[in-house]
């Protein structure tokens, strides 16, 4: 087997449901050894949005690949005796438990540090410290708390949520780059440190060109919002943008929910999308011909390159921009990804085969590394690992795990 880029690192995975599986679940694909730690019950994903009966749900399956599986009663004393020898084991453990409950579980970062002092204990938490640390958070109170709801949706319409988990699985991704640059630091120091990524934060990173419109607003509209009446604050501005190069969803044929193709207008596409609109004269008039006379008609513009798509499936409207180097995406639907040869074919849609659902298809790393290859494999059943890992590895006698599962440690 190949090596990996993080092959010897060993991951306590003590996360739960989305934001933190989703961090371990790229540490394991680029090659950590992650153990799962689940209660004798299991992650509550395992049973969520079930599909089919009495097997690991897809929301399971979907984020926990790569990693093995062991069960612990952590409210126990032999429990937390158990945890302890996990915890000087590991390099790495990430919690996404509720604020302050590996403290008062009697695992402070002060202890865990004084136990293994190279350890990197990061926490996904929904906020940081100020008066919002004990509020429930969940991936749409991110959003809504981070700047994005604010800024999502139709002028005239309420706040929306984006399909894209940017709170929960956006703050995965944030807390693993978190984790590589302190044991990038490691190497050096020779010690471990805490890693805190909050869900608000991580969105509101995401957010940042929304805080620099904001700024911007001082000094008068943003053009390159398709908004009338600007207030105090950044608006919601339906597809438009708002950088640099104003852009539109335009309804491609035969107008079902997805016949979209999403367009960029730049300086030097006007000329060829006027052509292809076939109304040539505008790339000449005054009226249109530079990016300054079209910002404060971009509705306008954009309807007339609607006339033009409207009359053309969304696939011959990307070939025909395309061949003229126009920047444009059509809109694709779930199923449309799902079945997309080419992203099966670089490795982002996957099919995995499952020990009790069988078959089931997942979306692949994203991470390509040419010395560190991916292979995903499935999510492990709940404590298939048990014996392997407090027998094999921590010298329990086989008895002995039989009593913890007698008396409900593991």
């Amino acid at each position: 087997m190949t090596d990996k880029a993080l092959d010897g690192v060993r991951v306590l995975d003590m996360t739960h449901v989305q934001s933190g599986p989703s961090a371990t679940q790229l540490l394991a694909w680029l090659g950590a050894d992650v153990v799962k730690l689940e209660a004798p019950g299991g992650d509550i994903t395992r049973r969520q949005l079930r599909d089919l009966p009495d097997v690991d749900s897809l929301y399971f399956t979907m984020l926990n690949c790569n990693k093995r599986s062991i069960t612990l009663n952590t409210k126990t004393e032999r429990g937390k005796e158990l945890l302890t020898e996990l915890i000087r084991r590991s390099d790495v453990l990430v919690e996404n438990f509720g604020p302050g409950a590996l403290d008062r579980m009697g695992f402070s970062w002060e202890h865990v540090h004084r136990l293994n002092p190279r350890l990197v204990y990061a926490s996904i938490k929904g906020f940081g410290d100020g008066p919002y640390t004990g509020y429930k958070a969940y991936e749409v109170v991110a959003q809504a708390m981070g700047g994005s709801m604010s800024t999502t949706g139709s002028e005239d319409g309420p706040p929306l949520a984006t399909g894209a988990q940017i709170g929960d699985s956006g703050s995965g991704v944030h807390t693993v780059a978190g984790i590589l640059a302190a044991l990038y630091q490691r190497e050096r120091t020779g010690r471990g440190q805490r890693v805190r990524v909050a869900m608000q934060h991580a969105v509101l990173n995401l957010c940042r060109v929304k805080l620099r419109d904001h700024q911007r607003l001082a000094h008068g509209p943003l053009r390159e919002y398709p908004v009338d009446d600007f207030g105090d604050e950044v608006p919601r501005s339906g597809n438009a943008s708002g950088g640099g190069q104003p852009g539109w969803a335009v309804r491609c044929a035969p107008g079902g929910p997805n016949d979209y193709v999403y367009v960029i207008v730049q300086p030097v596409s006007w000329e060829p999308l006027c052509t292809l609109m076939g109304r040539p004269e505008l790339a000449g008039d005054p009226a249109w011909a530079t990016p300054e006379a079209r910002l404060p008609q971009l509705g306008k513009m954009f309807q007339m390159i609607e006339e033009w798509t409207s009359t053309l499936p969304k696939w011959e409207v990307l070939e025909a921009l395309n061949a003229h180097h126009i920047p444009c995406g059509p809109i694709l639907s779930t199923k449309e990804i799902i079945e997309d040869a080419s992203l099966a074919a670089d490795g982002m849609i996957v099919e995995v085969e499952h020990p009790t659902r069988g078959t089931f298809t997942t979306v692949g790393s994203p991470l390509k590394l040419s010395d560190s290859p991916v292979e995903i494999s499935s999510s492990p059943l709940l404590g298939a690992h048990n014996t392997e890992v407090f027998s094999g590895e921590l010298g329990l006698a086989e008895r002995d795990v039989e009593l913890l599962k007698s008396e409900g440690v593991i």
